[in-house]
């Protein structure tokens, strides 16, 4: 683990606080949780952009999926 430093402005701080010390955790803890999550939307939004711009680049044809419409079941039978 790396100590790091950042500036960060004061109500953000008091914020961090307040809900670090309601979650019985350190400053430092919350962050890393926090930025771990951000990674993790980060790369989920950076996934879902590529399956755009794939399906832009091919989009999909009439007969693509329609080998499976005699398998759904939409329950009004």
């Amino acid at each position: 683990m790396r100590t790091i430093q950042m500036t960060l402005d004061d109500d953000l701080v008091k914020k961090v606080d307040a809900i670090a010390n309601e979650l019985h955790t350190s400053r430092s803890a919350f962050t890393r949780d926090a930025l771990r999550e951000a990674v993790k939307h980060y790369n989920i939004r950076r996934l879902e952009l590529k399956h755009r711009q794939g399906y832009a680049v091919h989009p999909v044809n009439k007969e693509e999926f329609s080998v499976w419409e005699k398998e759904q079941n939409w329950g009004d039978e």
